[in-house]
């Protein structure tokens, strides 16, 4: 992806965010120069990957395949681990409509997934054979907004604003938004999105950068070439 793309999609997040009420956090207006300053005192930000992330999983079609996220708070994994102490994350997202984010599932991560606002949010699902791996005639259960509903494979559950569904590690899931664009909450587990991406197509998780213009804001995938 194009860093001038990068950066209006990052604008163009922004206002949209802003018009559900919503406001990111100061660091996420940092300048490159200014994270490089704060850096040390930003450790803990920067280990747990907070920050701007816009991804077109490598496939070079972010309209058709692709997704903005912000990582807003992230735990520790020895946290995790212990059972104890800072166990959850916090994320936006924005799904455009018809914006494919690809069939896949966590390891570690059981996830909240809320229609924060806009358009209808799409969830198509499929369950997990005995080893964990993607079965295409196998369904399950998900608890949307607290209640139980069993899926069948490959079944595409639609979710207004304010609605919600939870998936658990072995969920295979795709979503995209119907209609419209959807801003899209997302409450977890410690997230670790260097491993605990299992995609069932071979594809990258995140985006390679063409340096046309300066960046606005660092990626969290920019972190260790422009912090380091």
């Amino acid at each position: 992806m194009k860093r001038s793309t990068i950066n209006d999609i990052m604008a163009s997040a922004d206002d949209m965010i802003r018009s559900y009420g919503f406001k990111l956090p100061p660091f996420a207006y940092w300048t490159p120069e200014e994270f490089k300053a704060r850096a040390k005192e930003a450790e803990a930000l920067i280990q747990a990957r907070c920050g701007w992330d816009i991804t077109d999983y490598g496939a070079g079609r972010f309209d058709e395949m692709g997704l903005f996220l912000f990582t807003l708070r992230n735990g520790r994994l020895a946290d995790l681990q212990r059972g104890g102490g800072m166990c959850y994350a916090e994320k936006l997202l924005i799904s455009r409509r018809d914006q494919l984010s690809p069939m896949h599932t966590h390891v570690i991560k059981a996830e909240d997934i809320i229609n924060r606002g806009g358009a209808t949010m799409i969830v198509e699902l499929f369950g997990s054979d005995d080893e964990g791996n993607f079965a295409e005639d196998r369904g399950g259960m998900v608890m949307c907004d607290g209640i139980p509903r069993e899926f069948a494979p490959g079944e595409k559950l639609k979710f207004a604003p304010g609605e919600s569904l939870t998936l658990m590690p072995g969920d295979w899931h795709a979503f995209w938004g119907e209609g419209g664009d959807v801003l899209i909450g997302e409450v977890s587990t410690v997230n670790d999105d260097e491993t605990d991406n299992i995609f069932r197509e071979p594809i990258g998780r995140f985006a390679e950068i063409e340096e046309d213009v300066a960046p606005t804001h660092l990626l969290v995938s920019d972190y260790a070439k422009w912090l380091t």
